[in-house]
């Protein structure tokens, strides 16, 4: 199963992509950076750099900053990832940041499914989440 991630509600895809992975099929999410967080922009940044700035820069806790990991670990958040029945779930996982050049390589890319629903409320999308983190991209 291929999801696109544009416009979609962050925890929803997650979830979605979660039970699925669960079941026992591959999902391969694709433009990671276009999830959306619904909420004020002001709170959800106030709430990731509070968990950026917990700890120590060398003993962690470490935060992703690339949003397809940020993604990832939040699918991860989803599952029984101790257990071998949710690190095999992760092994079938692939996000990737806007739309790989090998798309039609990918198997099952005929079928592209999108979880966009309209959003009354404010958001942000993960790609400005994760530049106020400090990414790159």
């Amino acid at each position: 199963m291929i999801i696109d991630a544009k416009d979609a509600v962050m925890g929803r895809l997650a979830s979605n992509a979660a039970t699925t992975l669960l079941k026992g099929d591959r999902v391969v999410i694709i433009n990671a950076e276009k999830a959306i967080v619904t909420g004020s922009p002001a709170s959800i940044k106030g709430k990731w750099m509070r968990i950026k700035n917990l700890g120590s820069p060398q003993h962690g806790p470490f935060l992703h900053k690339a949003p397809d990991k940020v993604l990832r670990r939040t699918i991860r958040g989803m599952m029984p990832y101790k257990k071998s029945k949710g690190r095999d779930a992760m092994k079938r996982l692939r996000v990737f940041t806007g739309t790989p050049e090998n798309m039609n390589e990918i198997k099952g890319a005929e079928e592209i499914i999108s979880l966009t629903k309209p959003v009354r409320s404010n958001f942000m999308y993960l790609e400005e989440i994760c530049k106020s983190l400090g990414w790159a991209g």
